[in-house]
């Protein structure tokens, strides 16, 4: 990880968002989100994560008020979502963003910093904070997609908000354009400042989650910190000779299971008794070159919880299909 996990995850109990069954259903046959429980504590990044059409635009838009859940409860900051109060401590990208493509990306600021009763400073702070400064007199028709994605996000943060909400803010940009985003968040969780943020990208959420949250068909499978569902699932062992190591490690005490992998190989057992699989098998002979503990990438985790269903159709498309027009559905 490259990101220093220092603020989240302590057990505060210092929570920004918390939802208890949280639910949108629309009509008898469509649910977007089930029963979804969740909590953001202050400080840290949380990663909404799972497939597309699997919950999570609704999710966010419910949290601040733009759409109504049919049961369940939601807090954040405190209040109820969309209360006035909390939303004045609250930025919020929620899919693309839209400006006036006519005007600079300073003026398309300097319109919302008046429309929100923010100081005009705040403009040129913001500018800087997602590297747009050089560009800031440019029109927004000129930007790139990721021009305009750090332009969104420079809109979020006008309020200097105490919590940023971003829905997908690398969808849809080159490999370059998703870096510079992904910079900017990470920077902007190193300080107090709380985030959540939705995406389907695994990368991100490795790279600038403290925690997140794992959504399959608009319930939830998962909340944890990041390294805790990378979790060591037993021991990777290099050693000469190898069909010897195989045949030693089986009969070792607190091995479940041993079997070889290309040129090395797998142990299911606790890695808190490395040191002892490692005297057993040097005392019957074995050079022992590498013994480690084996983690899963967060990929691998994701992709076992969110698995397709056999069919093939996830709810949240047949949702997406299906809703009555005039509704608002999660992509």
């Amino acid at each position: 990880m490259t990101h220093e996990k220092t603020r989240a995850g302590n057990g505060s109990g210092d929570l920004l968002v918390e939802t208890q069954g949280l639910t949108k259903r629309y009509g008898p046959r469509i649910t977007a989100v089930s029963d979804l429980s969740l909590t953001v504590e202050r400080g840290e990044v949380y990663g909404f994560l799972g497939p597309n059409g699997s919950g999570k635009s609704t999710t966010l838009r419910m949290l601040l008020g733009l759409v109504s859940p049919t049961s369940g409860t939601a807090r954040v900051l405190g209040k109820k979502p969309g209360d006035p109060a909390s939303l004045r401590k609250i930025g919020a990208f929620i899919e693309a963003p839209s400006f006036y493509p006519y005007l600079s990306g300073r003026d398309n600021l300097r319109a919302l910093a008046c429309y929100s009763d923010v100081p005009p400073v705040r403009v040129e702070e913001v500018l800087e904070q997602v590297k747009l400064s050089r560009r800031a007199r440019d029109t927004v028709k000129k930007y790139s997609s990721g021009m305009k994605q750090r332009l969104g996000v420079a809109a979020a943060l006008l309020k200097d908000p105490e919590l940023l909400i971003l829905d997908e803010p690398t969808d849809g940009l080159d490999p370059k354009g998703r870096a510079d985003v992904r910079e900017i968040i990470r920077n902007l969780g190193r300080g107090n400042r709380t985030v959540l943020l939705s995406s389907h990208l695994l990368s991100e959420a490795e790279q600038i989650c403290d925690r997140v949250g794992i959504v399959r068909e608009g319930k939830m499978v998962a909340e944890s910190r990041v390294d805790e569902l990378r979790r060591h699932e037993g021991l990777i062992l290099r050693a000469e000779p190898l069909e010897e190591a195989l045949r030693v490690a089986r009969w070792l005490p607190g091995v479940e299971r041993a079997w070889a992998d290309d040129e090395t190989l797998r142990l299911l057992a606790d890695p808190g008794i490395a040191a002892e699989i490692n005297g057993g098998l040097v005392r019957a002979g074995i050079r022992v070159s590498e013994l480690r503990p084996a983690e899963r990438s967060l990929e691998e985790v994701f992709l076992r919880l969110t698995e397709e269903r056999e069919a093939g159709v996830d709810a949240g498309e047949n949702a997406e299909a299906n809703v009555p027009a005039g509704e608002d559905l999660d992509r």
